[in-house]
């Protein structure tokens, strides 16, 4: 990043965009996969130490088959980007980090509910990282 760059920014580097990438993430059998649930996101996550860019990257999925409407999928899709964006402090800016979340709800849930779960994902990843004491 450059020093002039807003830190509270996303920026492309930090979007999941391969498609290798994603398909390791959500590869159940990969014993370096891990996954987290806080209702309503399910978080999925794998340490990448094969790409040069020593940042996390992160994608949000919000399925057709529970959010029915573009407009709502859209709704949603901002709202968990913006409580990574405001919470991404959580987990060391350092580790590459592939995660992905999705969103398991069936209902338009308020930011509030979603915001605590990205919370309690990004707070239970960063514990999966750290080495055991």
């Amino acid at each position: 990043m450059p020093s002039t760059a807003h830190p509270l920014r996303l920026y492309k580097k930090e979007k999941l965009c391969s498609e290798i990438a994603i398909a390791k993430v959500f590869n159940r059998a990969d014993p370096a996969t891990s996954s987290a649930s806080a209702y309503p996101l399910v978080a999925s996550w794998q340490l990448n130490t094969v790409r040069d860019v020593k940042c996390p990257r992160f994608l949000a999925s919000i399925p057709k088959k529970r959010v029915r409407h573009a407009v709502d999928r859209v709704w949603l899709r901002r709202r968990v980007r913006e409580a990574y964006r405001l919470h991404r402090d959580l987990i060391p800016a350092d580790s590459p980090l592939d995660i992905a979340f999705v969103y398991v709800g069936k209902t338009l849930l308020p930011y509030s509910a979603i915001e605590k779960a990205m919370m309690r994902l990004l707070d239970r990843i960063n514990r999966s990282l750290s080495p055991e004491e």
